[in-house]
């Protein structure tokens, strides 16, 4: 900006400079001094430029105030010489008079050949040169260089290396060209070697240091930079320390220093934070004014999180505003300002609040435009928002048409944004989405310390054409299933909020060594779903397959009633109620879903069908963890009736364990048939007959663990209980003599308890389960290991 500044300066003495000149030589108001002296000096007739290798000459005199036919002027000459030097070409001017003729010596600066690093390990080439002017065919100057070396500096100095150094150098080149080097030394990692309080009395200084996120360097932080100091990162701690202290009643809490100490070898930092806690305060007189007519005061204070003679604290005020403004939208008010309104009584120690609701200027969406969605198309995301051109802005429905387009699953982040319209009362909304891989190649597998393995390939894309149709194709293969389907859904059909859709499967189950039967099922279902409400919907559905079931000869006769061919007709319906704040990653909230099916409309088998789940999830001290760690509660359970005389079939009953309980095998647990030792009275174990009835239930805490969230590795412990039975009496064999089989059906109570692994792998999201049956019967099947992964395109 200077160097413009003096470039107009001096072309504003080019206009009136030569006007000045012919007065004085005419004598107006000339002095007997410079009179003789302007006589003397001839006129000049041309100007000659040397030196120049890139530069024109005409262009090195197109920047002269000094011009032919002029006298030699030294007040020219130097703003001349100035304002070449203020183009940054040249790194030496020089003027010599010869009377009718000037010469101009200019010396221009080298041209940068290469920008080289040299030293650096600990950052990349990429973030250095991002941040310095140098680059190459770019002019050197030694005023540009000596920036870039602070630039390089601040560099190192954010990343905690306070003892880097750089030292710049240049290695000549022909063609008036330079290599640029930067010699960096970049020194030692600059940790926090301690971080004290001054001031506190409440809270201990281990207590305190918890709430800020600079930590002091330890060994076991080597994937942690919060260990080194950073000015910045000591700005936030500043005010995370004052949400502290005002969320624990001190509302005159104050940080009056927060001072950072190089220590003399200059590889750490003593950081010393002073504050002035004060007094703790209590929540006084809470009200709502407003002058809306149809707002009612009380009714909006009884909605408020605060009440009276309550510890103050500042979160609180912000949930209130939240919660004011939640309310006046759903009244129709979706244009309000509400300001919170402070007076701190000293006498009694409590601060009375006022929350003002005033009217906003009204503003209606003019229009909303959708941006970053390369392949999905516009439509899909429109028909999720719960807003259209022209409606009043409402937060809410904006709030809740993100949550539906994330919902969908494409986009990894969705943002709505407002920005003005071409009126005062017009806005504009902006949806901007990033896509993600929609496609997914799935790949799982699974054993066990005895012989069970599994592989499961599935080739699926939720976005198909960029429409939001759904289709999958998967191959399951294990010792003892194996599986093909194909499953198609379009999530708006006839454009209609009815999401329909159509599943072909093939199903060989091999339960020889489970059960001593196989199953080869075969069939084809329609399904129909739309919402009931804001945060329920209803499916339905009809399926309709061919079971052929295989036994061996030498089974019980249990077993072999079940054999043979049968067709099922079987009518479906599902309710989901979802109440979460995020439908992909909970952390509050819950979800219910029941489900029932009706067989017997045609076919050979008849039964009722009733499943239930559900899951709750709340944070853990959300204050002090941020919402990083999650508990939630599931349970579901299931229970199948026969009708018309008939009983439940052995492929139409629930088994347990694998996925579906942890610690255990697949079909690991419920009524079996065993024999007795005669001698030592051991169990046998037979076959799994499964069961009409089960009911298991999971308490988990998922949790960071510690590494930095570039590598994605998350964990959780867990418990599982539940249990499995209830056979049909035809179904069930008596215990008799010793040696003879016999059927165990006691719904007795398992439990197990593990930790799971989730890792955001390169090649996708792989989970580790390890878990231990610590309540099981002699006759179950556990299992300690279990592993998936999935990778997308």
């Amino acid at each position: 900006m200077a160097s413009v500044l003096r470039i107009l300066f001096a072309a504003l003495l080019t206009v009136t400079l030569p006007a000045i000149a012919p007065a004085q030589q005419s004598g107006v108001e000339e002095t007997p001094q410079t009179a003789p002296e302007a006589e003397a000096r001839p006129v000049i007739r041309q100007i000659l430029v040397e030196g120049n290798q890139r530069v024109e000459a005409d262009t090195v005199l197109s920047y002269l105030l000094l011009q032919p036919g002029q006298v030699y002027d030294t007040r020219l000459v130097n703003l001349s010489i100035q304002t070449l030097f203020a183009t940054g070409l040249f790194s030496d001017v020089q003027f010599e008079d010869r009377g009718e003729q000037v010469i101009v010596r200019v010396q221009e600066n080298p041209i940068i050949n290469r920008v080289i690093l040299e030293g650096n390990s600990a950052i990349d080439d990429e973030k250095i040169t991002d941040e310095i002017e140098a680059q190459p065919r770019a002019i050197f100057t030694r005023a540009r260089v000596q920036s870039d070396v602070q630039r390089i500096i601040e560099v190192y100095r954010r990343s905690g290396r306070f003892a880097a150094s750089v030292t710049p150098k240049i290695v000549e080149q022909p063609q008036n060209r330079v290599d640029l080097i930067f010699e960096i030394s970049e020194g030692p990692v600059t940790g926090v070697r301690r971080i004290n309080f001054i001031g506190n009395e409440s809270f201990s200084d281990r207590r305190l240091r918890r709430e800020l996120v600079t930590r002091e360097s330890r060994w076991w932080r080597f994937f942690s930079s919060n260990d080194n100091y950073d000015p910045d990162r000591l700005e936030y701690d500043q005010e995370l320390l004052r949400q502290f202290y005002m969320n624990q009643g001190y509302a005159n809490f104050r940080v009056l220093s927060a001072v950072a100490e190089l220590t003399p070898d200059q590889e750490s930092f003593y950081i010393t934070i002073t504050i002035d806690e004060g007094e703790i305060f209590n929540f006084g007189e809470v009200t709502v004014s407003t002058e809306i007519e149809d707002l009612n005061e009380e009714f909006l204070a009884a909605t408020l999180p605060i009440r009276e003679g309550d510890l103050y604290r500042g979160e609180l005020i912000e949930s209130g505003i939240d919660q004011l403004t939640f309310a006046a939208g759903a009244a129709g008010y979706a244009f309000v300002n509400i300001s919170p309104r402070t007076t701190r009584n000293r006498e009694d120690r409590t601060v009375d609040i006022e929350f003002v609701i005033d009217e906003g200027p009204r503003v209606y969406i003019e229009r909303i435009d959708i941006v970053g969605n390369t392949r999905t198309l516009d439509r899909v995301i429109r028909r999720e928002l719960d807003i259209v051109e022209g409606d009043a802005f409402n937060q809410v429905l904006i709030d809740r048409s993100r949550n539906n387009v994330r919902r969908l699953g494409f986009f990894e982040e969705v943002e709505v944004n407002e920005t003005p319209g071409s009126a005062p009362d017009r806005a504009r909304v902006q949806v901007a989405v990033t896509e993600q891989p929609t496609g997914e190649l799935a790949f799982g597998a699974g054993f066990s310390s005895t012989d069970a393995f599994l592989v499961d390939l599935s080739i699926s894309e939720r976005n198909l054409r960029g429409r939001g149709q759904f289709l999958r194709f998967r191959i399951s293969a294990s010792s003892n299933r194996e599986s093909i389907d194909i499953r198609f859904t379009e999530p708006r059909f006839l454009d209609r909020n009815l999401a329909a859709g159509f599943d072909l499967f093939r199903v060989n189950s091999d339960f020889l060594s489970e059960a001593s039967f196989q199953t080869e099922s075969t069939g084809a279902s329609v399904r129909l779903g739309f919402p009931v409400s804001a945060s329920t919907n209803l499916q339905l559905g009809y399926t309709l397959r061919t079971d052929n079931v295989l036994v061996y000869s030498s089974a019980s006769q249990a077993l072999l009633n079940q054999a043979g061919e049968r067709t099922t007709s079987v009518l479906t319906y599902t309710l989901n109620w979802s109440r979460l704040n995020d439908p992909i990653e909970p952390s509050r909230g819950y979800r219910l879903q029941f489900s029932q099916g009706f067989a017997g409309i045609g076919g050979d088998v008849r039964y009722v069908r009733s499943e239930i789940e559900g899951a709750i999830y709340r944070p853990v001290l959300p204050r002090l963890f941020d919402n990083n760690i999650v508990a939630s509660f599931t349970m579901n359970g299931g229970f199948v009736q026969p009708w018309g005389g008939d009983t439940v079939r052995i492929n139409d009953r629930f088994f347990k364990g694998g996925n579906s309980f942890r610690g255990f095998e697949v079909a690991g647990i419920g009524p079996r048939i065993v024999t007795r030792n005669a001698e030592t009275g051991e169990l046998t174990r037979g076959d799994a007959l499964g069961g009409r009835l089960y009911a298991v239930g999971a308490f988990e805490v998922s949790f960071p663990t510690g590494l930095p969230e570039q590598y994605g590795v998350r964990a959780s412990v867990f418990t599982e209980f539940g249990t499995l039975g209830l056979l049909d009496t035809p179904d069930q064999i008596d215990e008799g003599a010793a040696g003879t089989a016999f059927t165990i059906d006691d719904m007795a109570l398992r439990a197990s308890a593990g930790v799971s692994i989730f890792w955001d792998s390169p090649f996708g999201p792989v989970r580790f389960d390890f878990a231990e049956a610590f309540i099981r019967e002699d006759y179950d099947r556990a299992e300690f290991f279990r592993f998936s992964t999935r990778t997308g395109f």
